[in-house]
């Protein structure tokens, strides 16, 4: 359950169980990486959050959110297509900036590659 459904006084029903959860604060933006349980708790899979934080005229906060359900049969392809993605930016787009952090930007495995995550842990 997220804070703000709590601070908002509209909790979200769920009909699963939470197993993990991790969230992720970049800028504006907070990801939340969930893995739940189905009803019978016999399977798991992936929620992707995207919460974005966004002041109204009033002086009050609302949240956009969007969310992607990733289920296991698609892990394989939806890791594949991400890391095709990123590999792209990196070589494409990001190869005549300012090296920051020790990333090269050739697409090279520099440690945080996302070929590195396995979902087969679950």
């Amino acid at each position: 359950m997220y804070s703000e459904d709590f601070e908002r006084g509209h909790p979200q029903e769920r009909n699963t169980e939470d197993v993990y959860s991790k969230p992720v604060r970049a800028g504006k933006r907070t990801y939340f990486f969930d893995v739940k349980a189905t009803k019978g708790n016999n399977d798991f899979y992936l929620t992707i959050t995207e919460s974005k934080r966004r002041q109204e005229r009033d002086g009050s906060f609302t949240y956009d959110k969007h969310k992607i359900f990733l289920y296991k049969e698609d892990f394989e392809k939806f890791a594949e297509g991400l890391e095709d993605a990123v590999t792209f930016i990196r070589t494409r787009l990001l190869k005549d900036a300012p090296q920051e952090s020790g990333h090269s930007g050739d697409g090279a495995d520099d440690g945080e590659s996302f070929s590195n995550v396995s979902f087969d842990e679950f």
